[in-house]
């Protein structure tokens, strides 16, 4: 049983707004240009059609879930990807990854018996 305390813990909450940065189109092609280089917001935002304010509110999101580094260089932000907490959603998701795997070698187990039942059957 899950109880309310597990649900609220920091790590959770970093999961959480994690996911929820992944959960949008446009701040996931934000992360993959930021992957390249390091870029002005304005460089960042160039190929999406939206208000700076948009804009803003996407790299806020970012940053709160600390995908984001923002470098202030007199008028000019600089924006750099910060990989780790993309490493601590992959250490998440390995667990599934090993669960699906499991399934799915039961699965081709399976299959395969199936198989060989139909060709000497």
């Amino acid at each position: 049983m899950v109880n309310n305390q597990t649900l609220v813990n920091p790590q959770t909450k970093r999961l959480n707004a994690l996911f929820s940065a992944l959960a949008d189109p446009t701040r996931r092609a934000m992360l993959r240009r930021l992957s390249r280089s390091g870029m002005s917001v304005g460089e960042l935002s160039s190929p999406f059609q939206m208000s700076k304010p948009a804009v803003t509110k996407h790299l806020k999101v970012l940053e709160r879930a600390g995908l984001l580094s923002r470098d202030k260089q007199g008028r000019v932000h600089h924006c750099t990807l910060q990989p780790a907490p993309l490493a601590q959603a992959a250490g998440w998701l390995s667990y599934y990854q090993n669960f699906w795997e499991s399934k799915l070698g039961d699965l081709d187990t399976f299959l395969q018996q199936e198989q060989e039942g139909e060709t000497s059957g």
